[in-house]
């Protein structure tokens, strides 16, 4: 006896709907390895692309092409035409020829170029700096600004934590003189140096204080003598002023040393050029941001208030490049290209000139080019008599009376010496008597009444 319908259904159903999810699993299979392989075909073919463009155009050769039947020619060429000789002259042309038009003999050939001197060798300026940590931004303020030109070196020898107070850390006035005696080549020196004197300065005679007289006559004489170092081998020194400072108390340490600096070092004949305005805001304060050389709002000071930025040390630079420049001047003029040097120890006798015969056809020639040589000279123009300006005019006296045509008294009587005038007598009615002075009709004053 055979199952019922409901149970064989019932049990037939579940292989029928696994058969149907694989048929759906397959067919997804298929859909994603499909989708996979056209991912994987597309980056590839990608790949390939960029590697094409990636890769060199390979370089093809031209065909040789012959010329004229001569050997392979490879790239552009220039056909020259053939030279064309002069045919005889005929005797008709010989036969009008004449004396006159013979050409003039040649002129021996001079060199007539000037012998130019030779330029020196040693045409370089270099410029040393020196100083402390302010000294080395300066330095680089310097570089920066005469980057472009090949006649001027930048010789850096500033060094960070020195100063003119500790000598036996590092002692400048015998730096200066090792300097000059090492190097004979330097042809002007920048220096600034003090921003770390702010201590007590020893000797052989004892320790004094930043604000003892005795302090500022050695520093004063430290500076004198590198300054006179640099004038006894006839380098000329730029000494530059401390800048301004963002602490008050700094600021004024710094200014008295810039008194200082400026009177010794000018005694010695250095340059002194001072910074301390171009760092100041409008109300004469310590400014962190300034415009910079180019007129730009920049930031020219460091965040401790004492060193520079780039644009700060461009800036300081700028304003001793006015003194280099002229410097720079005097050690090499400039000479204007259109001017030749000549030596005068070669002389160079100029070409003798060949003047040849007129000929008998420049008179009418000059005739027909100047049509005015045949008119008749113009009568002399008749004499002009101009009258002479007297050196003086007429007396006419300015201090008496007008006097009308007539002769009458335009005016009123001339006054007399002591007498006063109209003005002296309103003044005396107004200010010493007191009384008003009379209104006139019209006027604002005038109060009378009924209105005149």
């Amino acid at each position: 006896m055979g199952a019922p319908v409901w149970v064989r259904t019932f049990f037939c159903a579940p292989s029928r709907l696994a058969g149907a999810l694989a048929l759906v699993l397959m067919a997804c299979g298929s859909a994603f390895a499909w989708e996979e392989e056209s991912a994987a075909a597309f980056f590839r073919a990608d790949r390939e692309r960029l590697q094409q463009m990636q890769r060199a155009n390979p370089i093809k050769q031209r065909p040789t092409r012959l010329i004229r039947g001569a050997a392979p020619v490879r790239g552009f060429t220039v056909d020259e035409p053939a030279a064309q000789t002069p045919a005889p002259p005929s005797p008709d042309d010989a036969a009008t020829r004449t004396a006159d038009a013979l050409p003039a003999p040649a002129a021996p050939v001079v060199d007539d170029k000037p012998a130019l001197l030779p330029r020196p060798a040693d045409s370089l300026f270099t410029i040393a700096v020196l100083g402390d940590s302010l000294g080395v931004l300066l330095g680089q303020g310097l570089m920066e600004a005469y980057g472009d030109r090949s006649d001027i070196a930048v010789l850096r020898k500033a060094r960070e934590n020195t100063g003119l107070v500790r000598d036996d850390y590092f002692d400048w006035v015998k730096g200066a003189r090792d300097l000059l005696a090492a190097n004979d080549k330097v042809n002007a020196a920048v220096i600034l140096l003090g921003s770390n004197d702010r201590q007590q300065l020893r000797d052989e005679t004892g320790v004094f204080d930043l604000r003892a007289p005795r302090w500022k006559q050695i520093y004063g004489d430290r500076v004198e003598a590198i300054a006179q170092a640099f004038r006894a081998r006839g380098v000329p020194l730029i000494w530059v002023g401390l800048p301004v400072m963002k602490s008050e108390r700094f600021s004024g340490d710094m200014e008295r040393l810039n008194e200082v600096i400026r009177e010794r070092a000018g005694q010695a004949g250095a340059t002194f050029v001072d910074v301390w305005d171009a760092f100041l805001d409008d109300r004469g304060q310590f400014a962190t941001y300034c415009p910079d050389v180019n007129g730009q709002f920049q930031k020219l000071r460091a965040a401790d208030g004492v060193h520079f930025t780039r644009p700060g040390a461009r800036k300081a630079a700028h304003f001793i490049e006015t003194e280099i420049n002229r410097l720079v001047d005097a050690a090499h003029p400039k000479v204007d290209p259109a001017v030749v040097i000549v030596d005068p120890r070669v002389t160079v006798e100029p070409p003798p000139l060949a003047i040849a015969p007129l000929s008998p056809v420049v008179a009418p020639v000059k005739a027909m080019v100047d049509p005015l040589a045949a008119l008749p000279a113009l009568a002399p123009a008749p004499d002009v008599v101009i009258p002479v300006r007297p050196a003086a005019g007429a007396v006419v006296p300015l201090t008496g009376p007008v006097s009308a045509k007539g002769g009458e008294l335009a005016t009123t009587r001339a006054r007399r010496a002591g007498e006063p005038g109209e003005a002296e007598i309103l003044l005396d009615r107004a200010l010493a008597q007191g009384r008003p002075l009379d209104a006139r009709p019209g006027r604002a004053d005038d109060f009378s009444w009924p209105r005149r």
